[in-house]
């Protein structure tokens, strides 16, 4: 069952830039490979196989589908994988940092004046 390099696979589905920084990733332990960390670069993928990275503070969960020789354009790159990665909940964070509209001068004045009230 003939495979390929993990760090060349996560370039050719273009989830890397380049190798080196693929490379990078795994050794970082960012990258695993049916739930098992990857410690090498040279770990081979397999049809089947599951690899859960985080690349750039995101989540990727991917089914390998595929290998390719070379990279390719990313029609081709999307057909090795099949993405599994769960949808994003919105968090707290988020939530508290979307305001609703900037307050208008009178606004601004009204609640200056009732802190000023309340004091």
């Amino acid at each position: 069952m003939p495979g390929q390099r993990l760090d060349k696979w996560l370039w050719c589905a273009r989830l890397m830039r380049t190798r080196s920084g693929a490379a990078r990733l795994i050794a970082a332990g960012k990258v695993r490979i049916n739930g098992a960390r990857a410690l090498k670069a040279g770990r081979l993928v397999h049809e089947g196989d599951v690899v859960t990275a985080t690349p750039a503070a995101r989540l990727a969960v991917l089914r390998v589908v595929g290998t390719a020789e070379t990279r390719g354009p990313a029609s081709l790159a999307r057909t090795l994988y099949e993405d599994l990665t769960p949808p994003e909940t919105p968090s707290l964070a988020k939530a508290a940092t979307q305001r609703g509209p900037r307050p208008t001068k009178r606004d601004r004045r009204r609640l200056d004046a009732f802190r000023t009230d309340t004091l």
